[in-house]
This record gives structure tokens, C-alpha cells and sequence, in this order.
């Protein structure tokens, strides 16, 4: 028995998408009877007309309010084809049995059909998703001319893929070594936001990615960087502000690449992170951080698949993404001296199209620039870089480190400590979180200069420094 959609969704939005699916539903049986007909033949689909009507507002029969879906798709002004298209990439979440047939096994070959298209190819958390393929075969069957103009629909250029800046629905990167329409048909996070307001669930990221989401509780007033510093990440706001309107609206889309990429190197503790996180919190982008002990395979393959998947769920969700020890993956390629060597920089050649294709920010980290191969450096839009703090911006670090509930004691000398020591702010959290702890186990609030002076002494040890 068929699931009524009306227990999950409200009133006219239940009834509107419920009105879609039996329509695809109906336009995928016609297809698949004049398929297999005798004679088989390929009719054009949808035929013209055929979708169901939508509803503006107060005009649904049954009395309910205009619905998000209908407006939306009344205010994309979605042709017929377009709409069927979107319905099917949304029947995969809430009706995925309407596409079990496109599951059945051809007698012949006793696997798959090929031209249905469903999951092939698919990395993880794609399976059974209707593909590129499966949209061919819904709008063109066997016909050419029309296999050719749905083609043309899923481009990256096509009217789908930039609606609104972030497009409707796109292909999904495939699979490495698969053919571009085996990626799955994915539905941009901005447009079911607005169409169906409420189910976040639908636009969550593969939970076994390689991969953690960047979060901070700190301000973009907290950070403490030189102006110049501050000023490149300004630009990187502007981009991910102004990026879109700047290719499609002002036409630079056939000038310069879909996305900017940036280095920030320098030691460790010196905030690069956190600016990430801050940058992606003042643009309402969510930053993950690439885990690369995860991503890097020994499998030839492997590494390239990790990637795929990290890159297919950023481009759906739009996040920034953050290669921390980018070097690892992104330094200096090898002579070639074996077939490893030529695997290893093989994977290399991957990631640059990788980041060069991504219509989004990528942001490398690093603690020295020169490790980071300069076929690279050549395609950054900018170059970070995060010095130690001066003394000033020690003290303000300093001072805007512990808690306001801790009492410094009075032989604390603060400013002291900023002019003598050049340590990052990483490293000056340390040392508060020690002190801090050590006044709470007195049972006190109280935080005293000998034991501010016993974490700095510990923290430079670590550093291979003496106090």
C-alpha cells in the first residue's frame, strides 16, 4: 500500500507532491510500456500538458494556503520537463519504492539494465538514486535527438544547475573511472530549503565522510590578526558574498574558474582554523575539514573515491572546504621512479581538476609554504599568511584569554609576559587552561603568576624552547 505523504508534510504541500510523484510515477510507466512494446517505441515524455496544475494562493480546493513547493516551482517558472525531473531526483527520498522497477534484472544479460540507470556508479550514500542515465531514459527512451536535449538539461552550464545562483538540480560527481551520467540527480539544498521548508534531514551529509564540520563559539571580533591578514579573508567573504552574481549575472562564468582557493600557512596555534570557522559563520557557509588520514589510501583508487565523495557533498551543501596539513596530500610530486610514484602523482593530477571544477572556497592549510607543490600555488586566488603574533596582539590574547570569573592575582604581569615570550595564541590557551584548572583544584578563582609561569615553561618544553 502506498504511503500517504499527507501524515509527514502539511496540508497543500502533502497534496502537491503527492499530485508529482503520481505523475512521474504515470510518465515512467508509459515510458516503460512503449520501451518494451511491440513495436517499442520512444514517445516524447512528459507530453505537453500532462503535469498536474499548480495552485497559487487561495485558489487550492480544498481551502489550504498556497503550499512552498508550488510557489516555488511557480516562481523558478519550471517547464514541464524540468519539473518531472526534479520530482524524480525527489522520489528517491520520499518515495523510493515507486523506483524499484528501475531495479529489475534484464533476462538477457542477468544483471541491471544499463539504460535505466539507477545507482550506477553511485559512491556511498547514492545507492538506488536515479542517475543522469535514468533521466535520459525517462525523457528520451531510445531516441537520440532526445537523449541529446536531456543531456543538455543536466549540463553544469544548463538552466537547472544555476537557477537562482545555486541551481535546482545537478549530477552528482560520479564515481572515479565512471561515465558522467552515472552521477546521481541531486537536488541543491537552497531549493528544497525554500520548496520544503522544515526537512533538514534531507540535506544532511553522508555521516562517514572523511570528514568533521569546523564549529567555534568565538566571534569574528575575537580574532586577533594583522590587518593585511584580515583583509585577505575580507576578500574570500566578498567571494563566497558576490561569487555567483560576479559569473552569471555579469557573464565572467567563460573567463575565470568556478571557485576560489586559498593557502593560509604558518605555525601551528596561529588561528588558522578558527578563521575558517569564523569565515564560514560570518557567510553562512558550514566549513569541514577534510580528515586526510582517512581520505589517503594504500588501494590504487581509493584515495581518488574519498575525495569524490568529500567533493560530491560539498558542491550539494556548499560547504568550504579545509585541508588542514595539506601538505600531506598537496606537496611536492615526486620523480617518477616506480609505478608508485606514478600512482602517487596521478592522485596529485586528480585533486588539482578536483579543486579547479569545485564552485566553492577550498581552503589548504600548511605550516611552511614551500611544502606545497607550486602547480598548485599557480591556481591559489590567495596566499595567507599567519604569523606568530607581536607583542601587542599577544597581550590583547592575553588578556582575552581567561574567563571572566578567574581573579589574576596581582603579580601577574601580563604585559611582561607578551613582550618576552613569542608563542601563538594556541600556545597561550594552553597555558590558561593549565593555570585555570590548577586554581579550581585549589578549590579557588584565583589564578597565580607561578603557575601561569609553571604552563608557559611546560608549553615552550614541548616546542623544544627554554624559558
Amino acid at each position: 500500500m502506498k504511503r500517504d505523504l499527507s501524515r509527514t508534510l502539511a496540508g497543500a504541500a502533502a497534496r502537491t507532491i503527492e499530485a508529482e510523484l503520481e505523475w512521474l510515477a504515470s510518465c515512467l510507466q508509459a515510458r516503460l510500456s512503449s520501451y518494451f512494446g511491440q513495436p517499442p517505441s520512444s514517445p516524447a515524455l512528459p507530453q505537453a500538458g500532462s503535469a498536474p496544475a499548480l495552485n497559487g494562493p487561495d485558489r487550492d480546493p480544498n481551502g489550504d494556503p498556497d503550499c512552498p513547493y508550488s510557489a516555488t516551482l511557480r516562481h523558478l517558472e519550471l517547464d514541464e520537463t524540468e519539473r518531472l525531473l526534479v520530482a524524480l531526483a525527489l522520489a528517491h527520498h520520499l518515495r523510493p519504492q515507486l523506483l524499484d522497477v528501475l531495479s529489475s534484472r534484464n533476462e538477457v544479460t542477468q544483471r541491471p539494465y544499463t539504460e535505466f540507470g539507477l545507482g550506477q556508479g553511485a559512491v556511498s550514500g547514492q545507492a538506488n538514486a536515479p542517475t543522469g542515465e535514468t533521466a535520459c531514459f525517462l525523457l528520451a527512451g531510445d531516441d537520440m535527438p532526445a537523449r541529446l536535449q536531456a543531456i543538455a538539461r543536466l549540463a553544469p552550464e544548463g538552466r537547472l544547475a544555476q537557477l537562482g545562483g545555486s541551481g535546482v538540480l545537478r549530477l552528482a560527481a560520479p564515481a572515479p573511472g565512471e561515465r558522467p551520467l552515472s552521477g546521481a540527480l541531486t537536488l541543491s539544498p537552497g531549493f528544497l530549503a525554500q520548496a520544503l521548508p522544515g526537512l533538514s534531514l534531507l540535506t544532511r551529509p553522508d555521516q562517514d565522510l572523511p570528514a568533521q564540520r569546523v564549529q567555534t563559539t568565538l566571534a569574528w571580533s575575537d580574532l586577533v590578526l594583522p590587518a593585511p591578514t584580515l583583509e585577505q579573508l575580507d576578500d574570500i567573504g566578498l567571494w563566497l558574498n558576490h561569487g555567483q552574481a560576479l559569473l552569471h549575472e555579469w557573464g565572467m562564468a567563460r573567463r575565470i574558474a568556478p571557485g576560489y582557493v586559498c593557502l593560509f600557512h604558518g605555525p601551528p596555534g596561529t588561528g588558522k582554523t578558527l578563521s575558517a570557522g569564523l569565515l564560514g559563520q560570518r557567510c553562512g557557509r558550514e566549513v569541514w575539514r577534510v580528515d586526510l588520514s582517512q581520505v589517503v589510501s594504500k588501494y590504487i583508487g581509493e584515495t581518488e573515491k574519498n575525495l569524490g565523495r568529500v567533493f560530491e557533498a560539498a558542491e550539494q551543501h556548499q560547504w568550504i572546504l579545509f585541508f588542514d596539513e595539506a601538505d600531506a596530500l598537496f606537496g611536492k610530486r615526486t620523480s617518477v621512479a616506480d609505478a608508485h610514484d606514478r600512482y602517487a602523482n596521478q592522485e596529485i593530477s586528480y585533486l588539482l581538476q578536483r579543486i579547479e571544477d569545485y564552485a566553492g572556497v577550498v581552503i589548504l592549510a600548511s605550516n611552511l609554504r614551500h611544502n606545497i607543490d607550486d602547480a598548485f600555488l599557480r591556481r591559489f586566488q590567495s596566499v595567507l599568511h599567519f604569523a606568530l603574533p607581536r607583542a601587542p596582539e599577544r597581550l590583547r590574547l592575553w588578556r582575552e584569554a581567561f574567563p571572566p570569573v578567574a581573579k589574576l592575582a596581582p603579580d601577574l604581569d601580563l604585559p611582561r609576559l607578551a613582550q618576552q615570550h613569542e608563542i601563538s595564541g594556541g600556545t597561550i590557551m594552553n597555558v590558561v587552561r593549565y593555570a585555570c584548572l590548577r586554581a579550581l583544584a585549589r578549590g579557588d578563582q584565583t589564578v597565580r603568576a607561578q603557575e601561569v609561569e609553571e604552563g608557559l615553561r611546560r608549553e615552550l618544553l614541548k616546542e623544544g624552547r627554554s624559558s
